[in-house]
């Protein structure tokens, strides 16, 4: 599971993704290879890819031990391997790093 905590964290990064519903199961499979790779070539924290009902999200939320790892990683050459595709089958691509700034949980 995403360590979610205030505090000591690690880098927390939250990608929207817009596509045409139709669009939506293969930029989700390419989103999923990508998540893949990034399992396979690290220790990491879990990833989890969300799916909108509607068909026209896809959000990506991943954590990095650091920002540079994150940098170090989307700009290698296997990583960015079949983006063009990706690129073709969205409309928008919204990626932003995150730190916690509260939790709510049912001790408080």
């Amino acid at each position: 599971m995403p360590q979610i905590q205030i505090g000591k964290q690690p880098a927390t990064q939250i990608t929207i993704i817009e596509a045409e519903p139709e669009k939506q199961a293969e930029a989700l499979a390419i989103m999923t290879e990508r998540a893949r790779f990034i399992r396979a070539s690290r220790d990491s924290f879990p990833i989890s890819l969300h799916r909108s009902f509607n068909g026209r999200r896809i959000v990506n939320y991943i954590q990095w031990e650091t920002r540079d790892l994150l940098r170090a990683a989307h700009q290698s050459a296997e990583f960015r391997k079949g983006w063009s595709q990706f690129e073709r089958l969205a409309d928008d691509i919204d990626p932003h790093l995150y730190e916690v700034a509260e939790i709510l949980d049912d001790k408080q």
